[in-house]
């Protein structure tokens, strides 16, 4: 039932922690992050393409393509357009392609504690795991997971040199959902990493990096997240209740520990996707 579940990816930024978008798009509940220790990072090598949208709102669309700018070539067999800019264009990639491959820090995906199976689908990621009859599943995708503290430091003007650029690190949301044996119902906890929890220095009492920000019953094997279902909001939850809540999690695994090592496992899978894109973007351009 997650696979729907995780419904952030792609929705507008939180109105508790928004911030300014990128030409990355971000969920709405992926603010700034402060890389923990532990979680792979690499510099921020990607650069940012700024596309023009004159005329979007008034159903305008602009021509692709002006004979006057452009020369086709049809030596290729495969019946597409190739020009001067498509070669330039891939002859970019080729080394963009490199560049991210050079910094990659895991080539394989890095192993959960605690023995969580790993299932992969695309860009989303499923953990397992039973406990005394109960199953816990955790579910999160990598698209839109990478906050966009790089540019908001660009628009202070706060030029960095190329050993101070910041790094990449994926922090998405994810959902759990516990299932008991004899029960119908799925007991649903939606979860994301804030800034003001993440960001705590040394010699600061250790507080949970990662928070609860909805909690609903659904039944279990539904792939559609049910709006009828009631859903708890904790933004206004009373204390006892939410930290309650946080010790179910943390007896069925999910704590910082499993945090920190979902960040570094996201942080691997995104790196993985986005160096698969370029490479297909590439094949697309050379038309292979």
């Amino acid at each position: 039932m997650l696979k729907s579940v995780v419904r952030t990816v792609g929705a507008a930024v939180r109105v508790t922690h928004a911030t300014a978008s990128t030409a990355r798009a971000l969920p709405r509940s992926c603010p700034t992050l402060c890389s923990p220790s532990s979680a792979t990072t690499r510099p921020f090598t990607r650069s940012l393409w700024l596309l023009n949208n004159n005329g979007a709102s008034s159903g305008y669309r602009p021509k692709l393509i002006t004979s006057k700018l452009l020369s086709p070539s049809v030596s290729c067999g495969c019946g597409g357009l190739h020009t001067e800019g498509d070669k330039a264009f891939s002859g970019f990639l080729s080394d963009e392609i490199k560049e991210e491959k050079k910094i990659q820090k895991n080539k394989s995906l890095p192993k959960m504690s605690g023995g969580w199976e790993l299932q992969m689908n695309g860009t989303e990621t499923k953990l397992t795991r039973s406990v005394a009859g109960e199953k816990i599943s955790v579910t999160f995708n990598v698209n839109n997971s990478i906050p966009p503290n790089f540019e908001e430091e660009a628009e202070q003007g706060q030029q960095k040199s190329g050993e101070e650029e910041p790094e990449i690190v994926s922090s998405p949301n994810f959902v759990v959902e516990v299932t008991k044996q004899a029960s119908k119902h799925s007991l649903v906890f939606d979860c994301h990493f804030p800034e003001d929890e993440m960001s705590h220095g040394e010699g600061e009492e250790e507080s949970d990096i990662f928070a609860i920000r909805e909690v609903s019953f659904q039944p279990e094997g539904d792939t559609e997240w049910k709006e009828t279902s009631y859903t708890l909001n904790t933004d206004s939850l009373d204390w006892a209740l939410y930290d309650h809540l946080m010790d179910f999690l943390a007896d069925r695994g999910v704590d910082n520990t499993f945090a920190d090592e979902l960040i570094e496992l996201s942080t691997a899978v995104e790196h993985q996707e986005y160096i698969k894109f370029l490479e297909d973007l590439d094949g697309f351009i050379k038309c292979n």
